[in-house]
């Protein structure tokens, strides 16, 4: 049985066979070892990472007694989770999107990452709520996540369509989206995608519409399929 350790776009988790692209954490352990469930609590500290599935060769035993192992369909669905890219395992990419949340945000000095995190935080969730943002959907960048109300379902927003997610990838292409929508990735992370942030999609967004112009990137990170017999 799957451990209900997949991350949806709103932040959430759900129990699901599908394992993902990558996989991350919220700081350390906050599920319950022994049951191998979650209580009320939805982080160890605000520093909510996303990860490659093999590093350096490690293996690990899956919400053991370490820290809460969460995975992700793509980076797509880290990102409007309110996850960032881990500086260890993932730090090209780490520092891309620091430079592009400094140009975003127009801040005056380079932060450290626990500054990054601060700012995360107080855009992703209201306690243990997820925040939502309301803002024009013509004004979004590629990659933002989108909740659609009436259905209850996420969409993500590439080029002039709208991808129907779903935790094994897309299933569906749909007009995007005008007026006000209801925006599930926080602010910061918006900023640093208007800014050149490049995120990495699952490649069933590609396979939807594979001749119309894309930006992000298209691929499994380096290991993934390899790696992901390691994982529960």
């Amino acid at each position: 049985m799957p451990l209900p350790n997949r991350v949806r776009p709103d932040g959430t988790l759900t129990a699901d066979p599908a394992r993902g692209l990558f996989f991350g954490n919220r700081g350390g352990r906050f599920h319950d070892p022994d049951r191998r469930e979650v209580p009320a609590r939805i982080q160890a500290t605000q520093h909510w990472l996303c990860c490659v599935l093999s590093f350096k060769g490690r293996r690990r035993k899956v919400w053991g007694h370490g820290y809460t192992e969460l995975f992700f369909c793509d980076e797509v669905t880290a990102l409007a989770a309110g996850h960032r890219p881990c500086m260890e395992c993932r730090r090209r990419d780490a520092l891309a999107y620091r430079d592009a949340l400094v140009q975003g945000l127009r801040l005056p000095e380079t932060p450290l990452f626990p500054e990054i995190d601060r700012i995360l935080d107080a855009d992703r969730r209201i306690g243990r709520a997820k925040r939502m943002h309301r803002l024009p959907a013509e004004e979004l960048p590629d990659g933002a996540m989108l909740l659609s109300e009436s259905e209850g379902a996420f969409l993500a927003l590439r080029a002039d369509t709208a991808l129907l997610w779903s935790p094994a990838g897309y299933v569906a292409l749909h007009p995007r989206p005008k007026g006000l929508a209801t925006v599930l990735t926080p602010p910061a992370t918006l900023a640093a995608l208007r800014h050149g942030y490049q995120p990495i999609w699952h490649p069933s967004a590609e396979a939807l519409a594979p001749s119309q112009a894309r930006t992000g990137r298209n691929f499994y990170p380096p290991g993934s399929v390899a790696a992901a017999s390691s994982f529960q």
